[in-house]
């Protein structure tokens, strides 16, 4: 029998009823990239994948680049140097806003996040059950492979403080694999997204909640990454915890 998701992915890629964007942002991820583009052309291979590279030491930028040539739809916005997730998804999302699509995927690039789930994601929002579908690992059938347990724990116990403090409907609000409706980003005054780091995940979506779009969460397995290092720092999750009190206040 055929693979469910297979068949799923063949669908909404033939259907075609929306352009979308895949935004990966890059620093050193020279060992996973390539693994990650090829599942997203056997997926997805209609859909246009902008990089956004933070100028790695290890070449990404520059394979990239001589890729752009080979791979239809697949483009690179360069930065000078390491800005930080929430600097360079605020840059893929103004490159997203200039052009014309109607949704924007974003997923990891070190293969933490399975490219195969990418159809299911823009499914639930091209129905209109969702403007932002959320791939979650701590709904009912999502889980976390690799991460010690007290990594998880941490990973939990952050989460379920964010949500109940900011009043978000979901479970996993710290993850970065999504996908929005276009016409909702649209509707942000996304300069007053400032925060550079991991919080700018927190805060786009407790942005988005607040004008009204419909959150879903997509049940989803993260998976330790391939190949690399890890950019999250402790600076980064006191950054985050920063951003999740800063929210409070302003509701």
């Amino acid at each position: 029998m055929e693979n469910p998701t297979r068949q799923l992915a063949t669908k909404v890629v033939e259907d075609s009823r929306g352009r979308v964007l895949i935004v990966l942002c890059t620093f050193n991820e020279i060992q996973t990239l390539p693994q990650v583009l090829h599942q997203l052309q056997l997926v997805a291979p209609k859909y246009d994948i902008l990089v956004v590279d933070d100028n790695s030491p290890d070449g990404t930028g520059e394979w990239t680049q001589q890729q752009t040539s080979q791979v239809r739809g697949l483009h690179l916005l360069s930065r000078p140097h390491k800005l930080g997730l929430g600097s360079a998804l605020r840059d893929g999302i103004r490159w997203c806003l200039g052009r014309d699509y109607q949704f924007l995927v974003n997923l990891d690039a070190d293969m933490s996040h399975d490219p195969s789930q990418v159809p299911r994601l823009i499914e639930l929002c091209d129905n209109a059950v969702a403007d932002v579908a959320i791939g979650s690992r701590y709904v009912e059938g999502g889980s976390t492979e690799g991460l010690s347990a007290v990594r998880m724990l941490i990973s939990r116990a952050l989460n379920r403080y964010a949500t109940q403090r900011l009043s978000l409907p979901i479970s996993d609000c710290s993850g970065s694999y999504r996908c929005y409706r276009v016409r909702s980003l649209q509707q942000l005054r996304i300069d007053d997204l400032t925060c550079n780091g991991y919080g700018f995940l927190e805060e786009i979506l407790t942005a988005l909640h607040r004008q009204g779009a419909k959150l879903v969460e997509l049940p989803i397995t993260y998976h330790v990454r391939q190949g690399g290092r890890s950019k999250l720092s402790v600076a980064d999750a006191w950054g985050a915890l920063g951003v999740i009190h800063r929210l409070r206040r302003t509701q």
